[in-house]
């Protein structure tokens, strides 16, 4: 790493939890190497004394840690847990001499607590791979990966959605084979005035649960579709995708709605995508089925989102007229290194080809990630290697500055 980098790690905290004390010194003095000072360091034997540790700590919690799976009493896994029960949200490496089906276990298994995990090293470390995991962490990631706790109740959504408070930003999607931008998917935001920011995850729920869907979905469809309309007019014509909830499928005026609201906007109604997650598609097929078909009898696209993560997938493909299939992150990111996920994605590309569907990756976070769908064959790829999301408003300047980039002008 060159002295910028090691500037950098020198202002964080690391913890290292390993039954072996030889394991333990060698990371403390590679980490040595790197420029962190043994006082910004600390390691436990054992997972109990990691848990003890951070129980008795009076300051701010390790910004990584580095931990052992197989461990006598409590193990690396069981470890995590405790660090999820925290809502740890620093970076953590495991180090293993586990198989890679343990290992690749142990990974999804702290994903799914949505802990901020880097990557996995195999014993011995090495200075060389331990850096390449470092270089990987910004504290922006890691806020995307925790999960928040934040007391929302249903009156403060109801409140935020009659004031208009939850607002859009755009993630883009550009052509793997050109690197043009084609569109965007729209994505809510809300920060309430005295509790902070509210993942989308929680509100949505709130919704759902208590009635309030179609009026949280006509709000950030309408922010949409008005963009949307803007853009067209400043001459930039690109496709505007919004999320749908299964709930959303019960209104049979939704067709009408959603091409009434895109002409009034001055944007092209064919020019809107609508995604569907599949992992609640479907129980009662009979309405939404009926909505989706005219949506595509009307020139709607249809996309079936976050595909490979629900359990009625291939079902929902044979019944409903879907245009575009947008496999899921889990089975993007990383599967470059991963034999078994990437299978799975090269399953889900070459059944989307032969469906004639469009194929969107999304989650590609790394030139890896995007090499791989390019020689798979995917349409459109969206990630943080391309864009976070942005606001409407920040979009060209995002595009002329993406366009300069060898990607970006492919």
């Amino acid at each position: 790493m060159n002295n910028s980098a090691n500037l950098e790690l020198a202002d964080y905290e690391f913890l290292v939890v390993d039954d072996e004390q030889f394991i333990r010194n060698l990371i403390i003095r590679i980490l040595g190497t790197m420029g962190v000072d043994a006082e910004h360091t600390s390691s436990c034997a054992s997972g109990e004394e990691g848990v003890n540790y951070l129980n008795e700590l009076t300051g701010d919690p390790p910004d990584f840690i580095l931990c052992d799976l197989n461990m006598p009493d409590m193990d690396g896994v069981e470890f995590l847990r405790h660090l999820a029960a925290r809502s740890f949200d620093g970076g953590i490496i495991l180090i293993s001499g586990e198989d890679k089906r343990i290992l690749k276990a142990a990974e999804d298994l702290a994903r799914a607590h949505d802990l901020h995990f880097l990557g996995a090293l195999s014993k011995p470390v090495t200075p060389a791979d331990l850096a390449a995991l470092l270089a990987t962490f910004t504290p922006e990631r890691a806020r995307r990966g925790a999960r928040q706790s934040v007391d929302i109740e249903a009156d403060d959504l109801r409140e935020a959605i009659v004031n208009r408070d939850i607002t859009v930003v755009f993630q883009p999607k550009v052509s793997v084979e050109t690197g043009v931008l084609i569109g965007v998917e729209t994505l809510a935001r809300w920060t309430h005035n005295e509790k902070g920011f509210v993942p989308p995850d929680v509100f949505v729920h709130i919704a759902e649960e208590n009635g309030m869907i179609d009026d949280l979905t006509n709000l950030i469809v309408e922010q949409a579709i008005a963009q949307g309309g803007e853009w067209l007019a400043d001459g930039l014509d690109i496709k505007v995708a919004v999320n749908l909830s299964v709930d959303n499928l019960n209104n049979l005026e939704l067709p009408e709605y959603l091409i009434g609201l895109a002409e009034k906007a001055g944007m092209n109604p064919h020019r809107l995508v609508l995604e569907v997650t599949e992992s609640r598609l479907m129980e009662d097929i009979v309405k939404p089925l009926e909505i989706l078909t005219r949506l595509r009898i009307k020139g709607l696209d249809l996309s079936i989102d976050d595909f490979g993560t629900g359990h009625s997938s291939l079902e929902q493909l044979k019944r409903i007229p879907f245009t575009e299939l947008k496999i899921d992150r889990a089975f993007v990111n990383g599967a470059a290194g991963e034999p078994a996920t990437r299978a799975i994605l090269e399953t889900a590309v070459d059944l989307a080809k032969r469906l004639e569907m469009s194929i969107v990756a999304e989650g590609a976070e790394n030139q890896e990630d995007w090499d791989l769908v390019a020689l798979l064959g995917c349409d459109l790829v969206q990630g943080y290697f391309v864009s976070k999301p942005i606001p409407g408003s920040e979009i060209e300047a995002w595009r002329e500055t993406w366009a300069a980039t060898p990607l970006g002008g492919a």
